[in-house]
């Protein structure tokens, strides 16, 4: 396993790529990156598809603001070990498994050898999964989610429909199979007008390039199968009630423009669950670390805020 960086997106100094073995026996890639005199660590948890190099940017902006940094590709993505012989396909049976990656990290990587506090970065299916984490682990001090999946956007796929394709194709054993329409590729440079993701091409074709030159580090569409255990893991949280306290403060960062995930699912969630707040940047498209200078600099002045205890009453 290692760590590939390009003449646009150089290697973070001071990083250094860490084997990561789960308990049911996965292979993950992960990274750690130690500050000079740290103030404490930023644990990263991309989204779908997501693979560390596309962090290494926000991941020197961290480290430049005193923090040293963590960061990992969950299984079947990234340099981390896939989960079917296409590993092209986006695919898991169950969120839970993703817990278990989560785990393997922090008691790893970031307990053993990292400088508290520790503060949670996590986009969107990164986002899910530490609120489930958060229900009972007590590893972080507080928490930061961009454009979380907790209400997932359908587009012209009426709800009934999606619910029939994913019972039919799972109970008949075709979850490994793309989800209609989804691409069985990644991202490329073409792909750019009209995207969902971020509206600055300097940043897209930085990531994308990353691909054309390691095209190992690349997922395509997610499966019938990831579908089906992403609404699960959607449900449970949408059940959760004022009682059910999260183990440390959360503040949502949502995109205002997002077409991947339901803002309302994040505004009731956070009306639902004690200690969760919203802020909402306007204009931003899905992937706010992606997205133009101002817009990422807006969520770099609020981790700066939100972690800094002096400015709580």
């Amino acid at each position: 396993m290692q760590l590939y960086s390009t003449p646009e997106n150089p290697l973070p100094e001071r990083a250094i790529c860490v084997p990561v073995r789960t308990h049911d026996g996965m292979e993950l890639r992960a990274l750690r990156a130690t500050a000079e005199n740290p103030r404490g660590t930023a644990i990263l948890l991309g989204g779908r598809a997501d693979y560390m190099e596309r962090y290494f940017e926000t991941i020197r902006d961290l480290m430049a603001r005193g923090f040293t940094v963590v960061a990992f590709d969950f299984r079947g993505q990234g340099g981390s070990q896939r989960l079917l012989p296409n590993p092209l396909r986006g695919h898991i049976r169950d969120f839970k498994e993703f817990d278990e990656d989560l785990r393997a990290v922090m008691t790893e990587v970031v307990l053993p050898h990292c400088d508290r506090p520790y503060y949670a970065i996590a986009h969107s299916t990164g986002g899910n999964i530490l609120l489930h984490n958060l229900r009972k682990q007590q590893w972080f001090d507080k928490a930061i989610i961009l454009a979380p999946l907790i209400g997932l956007i359908y587009g012209n796929w009426p709800l009934w429909l999606v619910r029939i394709l994913l019972f039919l194709c799972t109970s008949l054993g075709f979850g490994w199979m793309f989800l209609p329409g989804q691409s069985h590729s990644p991202f490329g440079r073409r792909d750019f007008p009209g995207n969902p993701l971020s509206s600055d091409k300097k940043r897209w074709d930085r990531d994308t390039g990353i691909l054309e030159q390691f095209p190992q580090l690349g997922t395509g569409g997610p499966t019938f199968s990831w579908l089906k255990a992403a609404r699960k893991s959607m449900a449970s949280l949408r059940v959760m009630k004022h009682r059910d306290v999260l183990t440390c403060p959360v503040l949502i960062v949502a995109a205002g423009l997002d077409r991947v995930v339901d803002l309302e699912a994040m505004h009731r969630f956070a009306n639902r669950v004690s200690g969760v707040s919203v802020v909402v940047v306007r204009e931003s498209l899905h992937e706010i670390l992606s997205e133009r200078d101002e817009i990422r600099n807006q969520f770099l002045a609020m981790f700066e805020a939100f972690i800094d205890d002096r400015r709580a009453p």
